[in-house]
């Protein structure tokens, strides 16, 4: 196995010295002052460090991952993923509907051969993968979306997911084709092994280990804010309105969530995947109820919600920023709520039992279907159709980014009772957000440092999740959410690199199955 540099190791503890560091402490009280409003005097050394942290880390790097490019306005972050989504889609041949029923069919457990080599099950691995997605960008994301964005975000938003199918397909394959098994016998695999070790078969060892540590770096400050910290503070936002109990004990819900993150975690990938597989089914079973029912009750607007979609995607309305604020806002969103693109998921579907790498790809482009075109759109509905981005009630919960709180109130308009519902719903999504991306972190942690410091990180995780419940670290959170971007630039240039790679091996696969040397179970 390829050793990262030592550099990348010494600049990770610093980073997470720095996240530690950056936590504002002032925070227990809602109504507290913002700490930029203090005087430097005022301010506690916390505070300090949280602006200095936000001032020189946080601002540069989203002055170059959200550069505009000059001539279209296009953030530099955003065209690499649009580019990559495109590139992919042409590259192996639309592969996101050639195959997408014998993606179900392998899911379905159809091909499943026994003694194929693996921890878990088509399902199950797609369940681990889709926890750490189908998540709150689905309904605080989408309703910030079509709030500042417009109904038009959600077609920019649609389009990418299905673009983003065939990114998630090559990235899970290439997860399989280069994963290790360990010294225990468990499969370990992901973005920094098929960076590694694959960069290393065509002659560029070098660049593979550079980009093979900065994605492991970035996915392991991804996990302690974005998958973890922000799920807790967004759910609790919307939870504590329904727990008034919440709002003056707020450690109690981190307590909670501390414990039985803990107790699943604990267990491996083994224990997310099986906790995964029954949570994430009954999550977005319950969340899609809610919204048919409400969309079956206005459903003479269905129509009329999708025909407004459309035009509004294409329309220059100054309201919303115009078409291109539009384009960016939905594919923003988008990659925020299937990461397609960022190298995640390979890291769950590198462990999935599989005859043939490119099985476990094609299972994987499911993902930003059910996530994106499924789930997003019905929530893009729910709020359409209530005209609750247009209520002026709701323009505090917009201008706060209180996505959660809007979603909530779209559903209660309807039904006074749903906002309970909605509740159940935010809390599981967080919860198998949090167990998911803790395990991507603990690869890349063990990649990094080795698999006997992964008690180290699991402590460290846990202590982020609960001081998401009474702490507000909004630098921590913006640059952990930028961490996240990031990994989409050593992740998708390695793409680029071994896409001949995959391509061979999916008409390697496609031969089989023509000439019916890979066929369905009797």
């Amino acid at each position: 196995m390829y050793k990262p540099f030592a550099f990348f190791r010494s600049l990770s503890f610093v980073c997470i010295a720095l996240l530690v560091l950056a936590l504002p402490s002032q925070t227990f009280a809602e109504d507290a002052a913002p700490a930029e409003a203090a005087t430097q005097s005022e301010q506690t050394f916390e505070q300090q460090v949280d602006a200095f942290f936000g001032q020189y880390v946080v601002s540069p790097l989203a002055d170059v991952l959200f550069w505009t490019i000059p001539g279209i306005e296009l953030p530099l972050v955003v065209a690499w993923l649009l580019g990559g989504a495109v590139f992919f889609t042409l590259r192996m041949r639309f592969v996101n509907f050639r195959l997408f029923k014998h993606a179900i069919d392998l899911v379905r457990g159809k091909y499943d051969k026994p003694g194929s080599k693996g921890e878990v099950s088509h399902f199950q691995a797609l369940t681990a993968a889709l926890s750490a997605t189908v998540g709150l960008g689905n309904i605080a994301g989408v309703a910030i979306a079509i709030g500042t964005g417009g109904p038009g975000a959600t077609f920019w938003m649609i389009l990418i997911g299905l673009l983003g199918m065939s990114l998630k397909f090559t990235e899970c394959t290439l997860g399989q084709k280069y994963r290790r098994t360990r010294p225990d016998g468990r499969l370990m695999g992901g973005a920094m092994f098929y960076l590694s070790k694959g960069l290393a078969d065509v002659n560029l060892k070098h660049l593979g280990g550079l980009l093979a540590g900065l994605f492991a770096l970035l996915c392991i400050g991804g996990s302690f804010g974005g998958g973890n910290a922000f799920q807790v503070v967004q759910s609790l936002t919307q939870i504590k309105t329904i727990i008034p109990l919440l709002r003056d004990f707020p450690w109690i819900y981190g307590l909670i969530l501390t414990i039985l993150v803990g107790l699943v975690i604990l267990g491996g990938i083994k224990s997310i995947a099986k906790v995964a597989s029954r949570i994430v089914p009954a999550m977005c079973g319950v969340y899609l109820l809610a919204c048919l029912v409400i969309l079956g009750i206005h459903f003479s607007d269905v129509p009329n919600a999708f025909r407004l979609i459309f035009e509004s995607a294409f329309s220059d309305n100054a309201m919303y920023g115009g078409f291109l604020g539009v384009l960016i806002i939905g594919i923003k969103r988008a990659v925020f709520s299937n990461e397609a693109g960022i190298g995640s998921a390979a890291i769950a579907h590198s462990a999935a039992k599989v005859e043939h790498p490119v099985e476990e790809g094609i299972v994987a482009l499911l993902e930003p279907f059910i996530d994106t075109v499924v789930v997003c759109t019905m929530t893009a509905l729910v709020i359409i159709i209530t005209g609750a981005h247009l209520d002026p009630a709701n323009k505090e919960l917009i201008d706060g980014n209180q996505g959660g709180a809007l979603t909530s109130a779209a559903m209660g308009s309807v039904i006074s009772w749903f906002p309970y519902l909605l509740a159940i719903a935010v809390f599981l999504f967080a919860f198998s957000t949090i167990i998911s991306w803790s395990y991507y972190g603990e690869r890349c942690w063990s990649w990094l440092f080795g698999d006997r410091s992964s008690t180290v990180y699991r402590i460290i995780f846990l202590f982020f999740t609960f001081l998401g419940s009474i702490l507000t670290a909004t630098n921590v959170l913006d640059f952990s959410d930028l961490m996240i971007l990031g990994m989409a630039f050593p992740n998708l240039l390695g793409l680029f690199i071994l896409s001949k790679v995959v391509r061979k091996d999916l008409r390697d696969y496609e031969n089989k199955l023509r000439s019916g040397e890979i066929k369905p179970n009797d």
